[in-house]
């Protein structure tokens, strides 16, 4: 069973702004999560374009997997057959899995909703298919997660009250579902509970008050990113984080630039996911400490410098902008690889100047520093 342990909790104010930033650990059998983390996506079992030695050289402690797109293919019985996910990608460290609603969101023309789950249509061959709230539970309990997430209903922005209430009621009753198949079945991993309502204070907190009735090992908040504002994201998890349980970790789904990552760690969030380090590599675009560059603009042609000259990565260790605009313009499959191993770096160094920061009693002044750099 999961261990989650706060290890200190910011409660420093400066000017009107309070930070509520949290440092902490989560044990699983597969090793120790310190947070607040960031997990990069693996939809397929892998990180587009990089290996699991990557991964860890870029000191990644859990990724995250697809549970929809797992189950389509390669398919529960050869993830069964070949020991679980851990084993069939070679990943000894923690993993987490989302219960495929973001992807019923997603691909919602292929999707009916009901009291019993989501029927859908396979994006790949139009096969049907059907997710109840336990089925969702047994697929991750065969791909062997770490960390399972249950069915939720998610919507996007805008959706009216009406529409989000269904949603959010829905996404009880499968959490209750979820939860109870879970301990039919032993307990085995780790059950998170999702929290929904939209962009309604009201209702996120009803949804808060439903869910954490229920003793799941964790929370998640989705909804979120789903189209709407920044600002109103914001006003959301601000919201929402203070009606979970403090001593169980907190985690925001899909979740975002490295300046969300910032603002939602100082509001007390543990544990983020975002495909934009691997997506963003793949379409030249790469994140620094002074902000985001594209190496196919024509200013790097000769330009010997890495690619953040305060960067440890493999790539800014050994390659020039020159080289790596070079790759990406006559559009070698090594420029995947490379800008990723530098972005992803980038996400997980953040997160571990930002543990240290908070251990350090400055989270304040790192959050300054972080955007100074930007405006210069």
């Amino acid at each position: 069973m999961l261990k989650f342990e706060l290890l200190k909790k910011a409660n420093k104010k400066k000017g009107c702004e309070l930070s509520r930033a949290r440092l902490g650990t989560i044990t699983t059998d597969h090793g120790v999560i310190d947070t607040p983390i960031f997990m990069p996506v693996g939809t397929l079992g892998s990180v587009k374009s990089i290996s699991v030695e990557e991964l860890d050289h870029c000191k990644a402690q859990i990724i995250l997997g697809n549970t929809y797109h797992l189950y389509l293919k390669p398919g529960c019985e050869v993830i069964e057959h070949l020991g679980g996910l851990h084993e069939f990608i070679r990943w000894d460290k923690p993993m987490l899995t989302d219960s495929g609603g973001f992807q019923f969101f997603s691909l919602a023309k292929l999707a009916k909703f009901s009291d019993e789950g989501v029927a859908f249509q396979s994006h790949i061959d139009g096969s049907r298919h059907f997710f109840s709230p336990e089925k969702a539970v047994e697929i991750q309990m065969i791909i062997g997660a770490d960390i399972m997430m249950s069915l939720d209903w998610c919507i996007g922005h805008p959706a009216s009250k009406k529409q989000t209430r269904q949603a959010l009621d829905k996404t009880t009753l499968w959490a209750e579902r979820g939860f109870d198949f879970w301990q039919e079945k032993g307990a085995v991993n780790n059950l998170f509970g999702i929290i929904q309502g939209g962009m309604f204070k009201h209702l996120r907190s009803l949804s808060a008050g439903q869910l954490t009735q229920i003793d799941f090992p964790g929370f998640a908040i989705g909804g979120l990113s789903v189209g709407e504002p920044k600002n109103l994201m914001y006003e959301m998890a601000d919201h929402t984080l203070p009606l979970l349980p403090v001593h169980k970790p907190r985690y925001i789904m899909g979740v975002g630039t490295p300046e969300d990552l910032v603002e939602l760690v100082g509001i007390g969030c543990d544990m983020f996911d975002c495909v934009m380090p691997s997506r963003n590599a793949r379409n030249g675009q790469l994140f620094t400490s002074w902000g985001t560059i594209n190496i196919s603009n024509a200013k790097f042609r000769l330009d010997k410098e890495p690619i953040d000259m305060n960067c440890n990565c493999y790539t800014c260790s050994n390659y020039s902008r020159s080289y790596l605009r070079h790759l990406y313009k006559s559009r070698e499959l090594l420029s995947y690889r490379l800008n990723t191993i530098h972005n992803i770096y980038y996400y997980l160094d953040l997160m571990g100047k930002m543990r240290d920061a908070i251990r350090q009693d400055r989270f304040f002044e790192f959050k300054t520093a972080f955007y100074s750099k930007r405006q210069n």
